[in-house]
């Protein structure tokens, strides 16, 4: 056991985060195995703890909740949430494992495997916001193009909505904003045009466009009209999302610097703690060979 006061923080540091993040990863990684394999009970479940009168939260979720849970708990939208949450589980799970195992035992092999994840991880970060600030015009199209590619494939409207349709839904409504250049990003959006067609009401945009009246999870326009003949004074048609979004970032632009240097600093002193803490094992055990 490393006798160093300076490693002895280090590993009980290390050990008391990544047992944190263990029984983190764990919880989503088994809440992700139950959706995949069991979307029925989890669905049943949960509608049933929310909504039932004997439960302790039943007094907060009024008849609008229920709603806005069902859309949410669709089997479309639990199957692609779950295989998120296990990828996710898994990774955070994986690197943890290394970190816990690897201080609780004092190995330096799994002490180095879990510095050296880091250093890749942080790297990688590293490089992603260096090169979206030198080449931050391609940065921008190439991002325009993945958020138009799921409006135009995914995005649909009627019953049985997906997770993309849901999370273009919240974001619209929260943000006030319309699509991602503005409504003729709905346009070319196949699944949206067939049943807006299939409706026969003229649809132009989704009620999420709209400027809403009430709960906004509840898409409920103050004019009616607005999805058939949206106008600057009932929707939010040429307010693109990826303009808003943009505009926000650089509103709060110290809080998105802070909360950057607040994740590269714990990252940086992981890895400075791990690699403290392999040495110090190292030179303990030279010594005792020696001595």
């Amino acid at each position: 056991m490393a006798a160093d006061c300076g490693a002895n923080c280090a590993r009980w540091l290390l050990c008391l985060a990544n047992f944190i993040f263990i029984c983190v990863s764990t919880g989503v990684l088994i809440v992700g195995t139950w959706l995949a394999a069991d979307k029925a009970s989890f669905v049943n479940l949960t509608l049933n703890v929310t909504i039932s009168k004997d439960s302790p939260v039943s007094p907060f979720v009024g008849e609008n909740a229920e709603k806005i849970l069902k859309e949410f708990v669709e089997p479309a939208v639990i199957e692609q949430a779950a295989y998120i949450l296990i990828a996710a589980g898994a990774f955070i799970l994986i690197i943890s494992f290394l970190g816990y195992c690897g201080a609780i035992k004092e190995s330096r092999v799994l002490l180095t495997a879990y510095g050296i994840f880091l250093i890749i991880i942080f790297a990688l970060q590293i490089a992603l916001i260096l090169l979206c600030t030198l080449y931050k015009s391609q940065a921008d199209h190439h991002s325009k193009g993945f958020l138009k590619s799921t409006l135009s494939k995914y995005y649909t409207t009627g019953d049985n909505k997906d997770a993309v349709t849901l999370s273009w839904d919240l974001i619209m409504a929260q943000m006030s904003c319309c699509g991602v250049d503005g409504y003729e990003d709905f346009r070319t959006a196949r699944l949206f045009v067939e049943k807006s067609s299939a409706e026969g009401l003229g649809r132009q945009v989704p009620e999420s466009c709209c400027i809403l009246t009430g709960d906004s999870l509840l898409l409920k326009p103050v004019d009616p009209s607005c999805i058939i003949s949206p106008t600057q004074s009932n929707s939010y048609l040429s307010t693109g999302c990826y303009t808003k979004f943009s505009f926000m970032v650089t509103e709060n632009l110290n809080l998105v610097i802070g909360a950057v240097v607040v994740v590269a600093a714990t990252q940086l002193l992981a890895i400075i703690f791990s690699f403290c803490l392999c040495r110090a094992v190292g030179q303990e055990r030279d010594y005792y060979y020696k001595y």
